[in-house]
């Protein structure tokens, strides 16, 4: 069996569940995806987010460069490119430009905005700079315009992002805000610091659901939006880890397809996000003990195997399988059933891997970990169940 074939076949079952978990009538918008091609060698054509896309039955999709090795001067070449593939995509694919702070960003972000970028994309550790002296123009600019920036708020950024970013976005209100990665960089200091904000949002591109658990103990739901990161992840395995923490915590449909795609259609189309709503989760976080070993251990199994480390990553790996060998599971049986054929077929993909990371293991890790966070439910102020 090749590796695809044995991918596909172990995320079969999750692509049905995911068609319940889904409610009905969500016109779903992935609100952070890549095109083009990386600096680290990772690339992403059209056909292929498509693809994606399909996979997740997701209608539309915002999408930026990557890292771009023909990025100067200032992103014009990727911006290009990205902006032509919007226009052949009949309204699939709804361009933002990419700025460097440090060259040119005003001139390419008004001659992108003219040539029909939706929004703005900003990478301070990609492009390495400070909030500080260098991105209010940017901010000043996209009020005026009235469009969204997305900015990278994951690893790799110093201690001081969370509270210059709280200061420039303060100061710029009708600059509306996506934060990747749930704001993971600085989570607290940016939740709370921009919990009066009338548009800063929080993108669900992230690997832990427990972060995402974390996030909605201090933000409502309404401003958490879909997202991602192709090619870095999957939009299918993206919506499913979203999706079960949603579940988990009994949102219900209205507010699942709020995060899908209807805030940022807002954000989009320059509407009033609703008044902030209370958070969405609490700060207590349920789970079973052997449930929390696999969570844990499959995530540093995923940071092995993205760090190219394949030894280390299978033998954590052969430790999840112990714990899959509980001859008394209680109730965390079922779910651990679940889990294990996906321990299997990462472990045989990173094996089979040679020369790279084997990333559809890591898809599968993500799936492992949103099974074992959110299988039991969660205490919840008010919630009700999906529909």
């Amino acid at each position: 069996m090749s590796p695809g074939e044995a991918f596909g076949r172990a995320i079969a079952p999750f692509a049905d569940e995911l068609a319940h978990l889904r409610p009905g009538g969500a016109h779903v918008i992935d609100a952070h995806t890549h095109l083009g091609l990386d600096e680290d060698g990772m690339s992403l054509d059209p056909a292929g987010l498509e693809e994606m896309l399909d996979q997740a039955d997701a209608k539309q999709a915002i999408v930026f460069p990557l890292h771009d090795p023909e990025r100067r001067p200032s992103y014009r070449v990727p911006n290009d490119r990205v902006l032509e593939w919007a226009r052949e995509s009949n309204g699939r694919f709804v361009p933002f430009c990419r700025l460097d702070p440090a060259d040119g960003p005003l001139a390419e972000a008004e001659r992108c905005l003219a040539a029909g970028a939706r929004g703005i994309k900003l990478h301070p550790r990609a492009q390495e700079f400070d909030l500080v002296g260098h991105v209010e123009p940017i901010f000043d600019l996209a009020e005026q315009a009235g469009v969204p920036i997305l900015i990278h708020a994951g690893r790799g950024l110093p201690p001081t992002f969370g509270s210059q970013l709280v200061r420039v976005a303060q100061l710029h209100p009708g600059a509306p805000l996506i934060l990747a990665h749930l704001g993971v960089a600085d989570l607290a200091i940016l939740a709370d610091g921009l919990a009066d904000h009338p548009a800063a949002t929080f993108d669900s591109s992230w690997l832990n659901p427990v972060d995402t658990f974390g996030l909605l103990s201090r933000v409502p739901a309404q401003r958490v939006v879909f997202g991602t990161d192709p090619p870095y992840g999957r939009t299918l395995v993206g919506m499913y880890l979203l999706l079960r923490v949603a579940a988990s915590l009994g949102l219900d449909a209205e507010t699942a397809r709020d995060m899908l795609g209807r805030t940022v259609q807002r954000l989009l189309d320059g509407e009033a996000l609703p008044a902030p709503a209370p958070p969405s989760g609490t700060d207590q976080l349920v789970l079973d003990t052997r449930l929390a070993r696999l969570t844990t251990i499959c995530l540093m199994a995923f940071s092995a195997a993205i760090a190219g480390s394949p030894a280390v990553a299978v033998g954590q790996l052969q430790l999840a399988q112990a714990v899959c060998r509980d001859p008394q599971p209680g109730e965390a049986g079922a779910a651990i059933d679940r889990i294990v054929p996906l321990l299997e077929t990462a472990a045989e993909l990173i094996h089979l891997e040679t020369g790279g990371v084997a990333r559809p293991a890591l898809q599968l890790l993500i799936i492992a970990v949103a099974i074992a966070a959110t299988e039991v439910p969660q205490p919840s102020p008010g919630a009700v169940v999906s529909q």
